[in-house]
């Protein structure tokens, strides 16, 4: 968006959101895949604490814990009406439900995540509902853009011709389609400059620019329900794009995502505080409670036990008075699978400086999603690739593919994170701490997989059980 300096995307809606918000520069994803990611922002607990180890759909299956305390949940108990309107993506249902729910579990997931027409008239009877019962509410609003649309082809790679009135495509009353010239895009370091890449980013953009006027029509129906100065704003995203190092990496591209945050009569501008989307569920109850930010929000599965939820935290300070950054500052990350064959977990701490990955499962190939695989942007990389053609790409898909056991960068020096620094002399000590600080992460988050792949998990302590691979000191 041209708040974060895009200059060939048009996002008018966005930018003025942005410009009367605190925009957070250093916003994170903690798991770069869709319902992972939808679970840790509606629980405020990484993806191995809540059990949304993939995707919710089709035969993916997965499901988070049933014991799973959401946001939603706790903000009925509190007397606040709930809804959401567009992608939900988790489940299961008794865990994650709301009191209005208009998702693809009941619509078309085009009706309710991209027809930004539809989307209004549905946020507009919510309102109203809201109103007539005099309650506090909390609306999640899930657009399906820019979203890829494998599965309806006739409507283009990112659903870009989707309501534009074309023959056989419907018509959104409310877009007005911005259109992208191929050679006018400015391409991020992760997409090879060709033909049929410029093509699929200016489809994607397409789309995106439809994503914002449904946020400029969703702000002027909480405008006309007489909300605009009495609610907290937070717009942000899933995941990093769909496209390679993107979506199910934790590289960069796979998990900066944006992050504006406006509170009524609170004075708009940048933050860098470092954070992520496990803030957000703290920061919603933050609003509500205006008490105690750090607000329990999972049992524990084996003693059904209520606990703070470590390592998370409410952004509303950051809008009052906000301290100096810290080098010290870290955002983790958990990824384990994304459609049920995709199995790489990894783990990440990223500070300010430096980024440290542990790739858990690195002796396969990483592992690619059905919807990049079938977008022109993998096939043409994958075809160059066959046919020994120059990919004009900043890597080959072999490196793309096989990975190291762990990988230290330092995102100074090397931003696109093309110079593996693990096992530097010079930098011992920082990776040994890095490495120190995950471990105690994944320890007091309980994942499964903290003692992997060198060890067994023992007991509930952090206690790991050797399996003498040869693994441990690698």
């Amino acid at each position: 968006m041209g708040a974060y300096l895009n200059k060939i995307c048009q996002t008018p809606n966005l930018d003025e959101l942005a410009r009367r918000s605190v925009q957070f520069d250093q916003a994170f994803t903690s798991v770069s895949s869709c319902s992972p990611s939808r679970a840790a922002l509606l629980t405020g607990s990484p993806a191995h604490a809540t059990g949304m180890y993939g995707l919710h759909h089709s035969v993916h299956h997965f499901n988070a814990f049933d014991a799973t305390d959401s946001l939603p949940a706790r903000l009925k108990r509190l007397g606040i009406f709930t809804g959401i309107i567009g992608k939900k993506h988790v489940g299961p249902r008794a865990a994650f439900q709301f009191d209005f729910e208009q998702t693809e579990e009941n619509n078309h997931i085009n009706q309710v995540g991209r027809n930004i027409t539809h989307m209004k008239l549905l946020a507009r009877q919510f309102l109203r509902q809201a109103n007539t019962l005099d309650k506090p509410f909390f609306l999640y609003i899930a657009f399906h853009d820019p979203h890829r649309c494998r599965n309806e082809p006739q409507f283009g790679s990112f659903c870009e011709r989707f309501g534009t009135g074309e023959p056989g495509t419907g018509r959104i009353p409310d877009w007005v389609p911005w259109y992208y010239r191929p050679e006018e895009i400015e391409l991020p370091y992760n997409i090879q400059d060709t033909e049929a890449a410029r093509r699929d980013v200016a489809a994607q953009y397409t789309t995106i620019s439809r994503l914002d006027q449904g946020v400029g029509l969703m702000l002027r129906e909480l405008e006309a329900a007489g909300h605009a100065n009495d609610t907290l704003i937070l717009y942000t995203s899933d995941n990093g794009i769909p496209f390679l190092a993107g979506r199910t990496n934790l590289y960069e591209p796979g998990i900066r995502i944006p992050l504006l945050m406006y509170q009524p009569g609170v004075r708009p501008g940048i933050s860098r505080a470092m954070t992520s989307l496990l803030d957000i569920a703290p920061t919603v109850l933050h609003w509500f409670h205006g008490t105690n930010p750090s607000l329990p929000l999972q049992p524990d599965i084996e003693t059904n036990e209520i606990e703070p939820l470590p390592y998370s935290k409410s952004l509303l300070h950051v809008e009052h008075k906000e301290s100096a950054p810290s080098e010290d500052e870290a955002i983790f990350a958990s990824h384990t699978h994304h459609e049920v064959t995709m199995y790489y977990p990894m783990r990440a701490i990223r500070t300010r400086r430096y980024k440290l990955i542990h790739n858990i499962n690195f002796g396969a190939p990483f592992p690619i999603d059905q919807d990049l695989y079938a977008s022109p942007t993998f096939q043409d990389i994958l075809n160059r690739t066959k046919e020994g053609r120059p990919l004009y790409w900043y890597k080959t898909l072999r490196q793309y593919y096989y990975r190291p056991q762990w990988e230290l960068y330092d995102l100074h020096s090397d931003p696109l994170e093309m110079h593996n620094l693990h096992g530097s002399p010079k930098l011992q000590t920082i990776e040994t701490e890095l490495r120190e600080r995950l471990w105690r992460w994944q320890r007091d988050t309980r994942d499964p997989w903290l003692c992997a792949p060198a060890g067994v998990v023992v007991d509930g302590h952090g206690h790991c059980g050797a399996l003498d691979n040869d693994l441990q000191l690698d």
